[in-house]
């Protein structure tokens, strides 16, 4: 089927993949869901012509794409121009903090630096009404613009002391905040690594530059994940996962490189860099998993999918999982779409036999 999607902020017609036995007559083995799920044929495409309605609200559409356009060009600079300080600002701050996040973590002073940083920089944008971070209890009213960005200031915080790689994680969203999938505009993140470098994503293009200036140097302009995926990447203690996600994990050891450094931006680097799948599951113990659906889930299945990858909370892609508190965590698989349907299929199967 074809329809009429907006996560890249404009409307545009995409064709969906059709799943054999999806629905309908029952599976009845791993082997059989799994090649279902993953033997997949493009359906037909078609627009029909639009109708004089149609017409005038593209017109508007297209004003306001342009608009955004200019506010996320400024987000993204600022973030880039940001980047070299909160990376400066490390080696002094991996200390605990006396405080702890909303989310029940302890802050590091680099956690609670770097969202005063961010915070500061991106509330005089015009174009910027609200701004959430994941140190913050909600969403703070900066301005009347019709945009709102949602942050994980210093992802991977915990890996400061042991000066392993950290980022920046943002995604804009079009309204207020918790956002929904359908209304992100745009999403980006900073990696701390080797090479300071920062990921965009922004109207179904995915951008990569060196930072290290301040300014974008940018590497390529239409990033895509690999044809051929190679690593595999997976959070959550192996006793409290699933029997599905054991099962699946299984699947990807004798093929795949084991790649996970507890940064999400790092992580999912790997998987953009070389092809493969990125997890942190439904666990035993919280079938919501650990990572929060706006700071980190959603800004994340919005680049992975504009690079041409799939996302998933188990069952749907991420992007349209419904928001119902701004601190809310999802279960979160990003990468290749032959292994993301290859991983439902397989939660699927073992689901059905429980």
């Amino acid at each position: 089927m074809c329809i009429y999607s907006p996560p890249c902020g404009i409307a545009f017609a995409r064709c969906h993949v059709l799943f054999p036995n999806r629905t309908g007559s029952r599976i009845e083995s791993l082997e059989a869901i799994i090649s279902a799920a993953t033997s997949v044929k493009k359906a037909p495409c078609w627009r029909a012509a639009p109708t004089p309605q149609q017409t005038t609200a593209t017109s508007a559409m297209t004003d306001t794409t342009v608009s955004h356009d200019v506010a996320v060009a400024e987000i993204f600079d600022r973030l880039a121009a940001l980047a070299p300080e909160i990376r400066a600002s490390l080696p002094g701050r991996r200390h605990k903090s006396s405080e702890v996040n909303p989310s029940g973590e302890e802050q590091l002073a680099a956690d609670a630096h770097a969202d005063v940083l961010l915070e500061e920089a991106l509330s005089d944008i015009d174009a910027i009404g609200q701004y959430g971070s994941e140190e913050q209890a909600g969403p703070i009213d900066v301005g009347d613009g019709p945009l709102s960005v949602a942050l994980d200031p210093l992802d991977g915080s915990s890996n400061v002391p042991s000066n392993s790689p950290v980022g920046t994680i943002i995604a804009v969203f079009e309204g207020e905040l918790p956002g929904h999938g359908k209304d992100l505009v745009a999403a980006a993140y900073v990696l701390f690594g080797p090479i300071m470098t920062m990921v965009t994503a922004h109207e179904g293009r995915v951008a990569e530059s060196v930072v290290e200036s301040g300014e974008r140097d940018v590497i390529t302009d239409d990033l895509s994940l690999p044809d051929e995926p190679v690593v595999y990447g997976t959070g959550g203690r192996h006793p409290d996962w699933t029997k599905g996600f054991t099962r699946f994990v299984q699947e990807l050891e004798d093929e795949f490189k084991l790649r996970y450094g507890g940064s999400m931006a790092a992580d999912i680097n790997q998987v953009l860099t070389y092809g493969g799948i990125f997890s942190y599951p439904a666990l035993e113990s919280d079938p919501h998993g650990k990572l929060r659906l706006q700071f980190e889930a959603l800004p994340m299945a919005y680049i992975i999918e504009s690079a041409g990858g799939a996302s998933s909370d188990g069952t749907q892609s991420i992007l349209d999982v419904e928001p119902t508190e701004f601190h809310q965590r999802v279960p979160v698989y990003l990468g290749n779409v032959g292994l993301v349907d290859q991983l439902e299929a397989t939660l699927a199967f073992y689901k059905s036999i429980e």
